[in-house]
């Protein structure tokens, strides 16, 4: 059996038209490929770890540097250090799109993982709210930059339309243990944080949780190094057929409703995943059940909805991976699951300060599923609408500035519009959530009506 090199290095040579050369359709994955899929569902784990981590140590982080919440220097350290890291993403995750179209995925994809770990590592070792602010946002950076080379990788080396959905579907839905790592590592970093090594003089379980993002860096920097290149890309290269990526041209009269609709829509997405949901762990301590509760028991309970959250994340993605190779029109598969987060996710967080426990998680799971499954879309929808020398470009675009840089704005939002709702700090929480919530999906909902159509299944050339 061929392997993906061997292909690869062959149609390099010949200048073939890697599109059919790379792999027969629906023939068995070789080994290079299978581990081509597990080192990206370990990449895709701990950018999620990465990402969604902080909202659930912004509290205990804050509270061990003397700050409180209710006060307002909490809610604006909050609010920042939820919304720069992912501005800092989104600025850097553009150009790593960039520089995946200009010198190669893979060799973006070694670099960014380092810069990934060390990050991690200065994070859980800060001494001052900069210091954390800052590698927080060099941490965001790397796990954007990895996430954009990655998926326009994979989409290039499974050119198979019905197998390329399926790998980046599957691969995706590993996001969703990073969910669960997040719960179970700070569950454990509760726990057990006394009988750790110290770490600045001290036994604060949210610098652990911080320091466990180190792990996968080690063997995906490793591994990754040997990994073959995109095959369409290095083919497109030997061949100097492949043009010099430039941001003007996603604004092409070709591409130009794409590149704006896209932006846009992401942006939406991803004000839905951190200016909502990741507001959960803020909102569980207020709820019925949990506000009389001691501090560790507390912490507890936080965690224990989480996993509920990364449940529903898992069902969303695998949701979205069955139906995605079924529903062909794409106006349509997003809005499967654009309708139902606006009748569900403002409704959950109204009501979420009375609700009983067991409904908090149920709730949480279900708004997590419809999240998750419409934040998918993006990973397989926008590598079919760019020509491989602007795949990475304009993906970065989409995800990075519109999704990290304007849509994680909305947890600004949040914070602002807390101050001004009525009750006590829990409700009023939940009550500016849940208009940012009801605003953000109508506004997506809407404007899936100018969202092109891909022109074929084939990727652009």
């Amino acid at each position: 059996m061929m392997t993906s090199m061997g292909i690869e290095s062959r149609a390099a040579a010949a200048g073939a038209d890697v599109d059919v050369a790379v792999t027969a359709p629906r023939a068995r994955l070789t080994r290079i490929q299978w581990l081509i899929c597990a080192v990206a569902c370990v990449g895709f784990a701990f950018d999620t770890y990465e990402i969604t981590v902080f909202a659930v140590v912004a509290r205990p982080s804050l509270a061990s540097f003397g700050l409180h919440p209710g006060s307002a220097d909490y809610n604006r350290w909050v609010g920042l250090l939820l919304w720069a890291r992912r501005a800092a993403g989104g600025i850097f995750g553009m150009l790593g799109g960039y520089l995946a179209d200009r010198i190669g995925r893979r060799r973006v994809l070694v670099w960014s993982i380092v810069l990934y770990g060390a990050a991690a590592a200065g994070s859980a070792l800060a001494t001052s709210l900069p210091a954390l602010l800052a590698f927080r946002c060099l941490t965001i950076v790397g796990a954007c930059v990895e996430f954009v080379a990655a998926v326009a990788w994979l989409a290039e080396i499974f050119p198979d339309a019905d197998r390329r959905e399926r790998v980046l579907g599957y691969t995706q839905a590993f996001s969703a243990l990073g969910g669960f790592l997040v719960a179970g590592s700070y569950f454990a970093s509760i726990s057990a944080a006394a009988a750790l090594p110290a770490i600045r003089g001290g036994h604060d379980g949210w610098r652990y949780m911080l320091l466990f993002g180190l792990v996968p860096a080690i063997p995906l920097a490793l591994v990754r190094p040997f990994l073959p290149e995109s095959p369409v890309w290095r083919a497109r290269r030997a061949a100097g057929t492949l043009d010099r990526p430039r941001v003007s041209a996603l604004m092409a009269p070709a591409l130009r409703r794409i590149t704006i609709v896209s932006t846009l829509l992401t942006a939406c997405s991803f004000a839905i995943a951190v200016g909502v949901i990741q507001q959960v762990p803020r909102v569980v301590p207020g709820t019925r059940d949990v506000r009389g509760l001691a501090p560790q028991q507390v912490e507890r309970a936080v965690a224990a909805v989480h996993v509920f959250n990364n449940l529903g994340n898992v069902a969303g993605r695998l949701l979205f991976t069955w139906f995605v190779v079924r529903v062909t029109r794409q106006r349509r598969l997003l809005r499967m699951f654009l309708v139902p987060g606006l009748l569900i996710t403002p409704l959950f967080f109204v009501l979420a300060p009375e609700l009983p426990f067991w409904l908090v998680q149920g709730g949480d799971f279900l708004v997590g599923l419809i999240m998750c499954a419409q934040l998918s879309f993006w990973g397989n929808y926008l590598p079919r609408m760019y020509p491989t020398h602007l795949r990475g470009t304009g993906e970065s675009v989409a995800t990075n500035v519109g999704g990290r840089l304007l849509g994680t704005s909305a947890v600004l939002g949040v914070t602002t519009l807390t101050g001004v709702m009525p009750g006590a700090a829990a409700v009023q929480l939940s009550y500016a959530t849940a208009v940012i919530a009801a605003s953000v999906y109508l506004a997506s909902l809407i404007g899936t009506r100018w969202l092109p159509e891909p022109a074929g299944d084939r990727l652009p050339d």
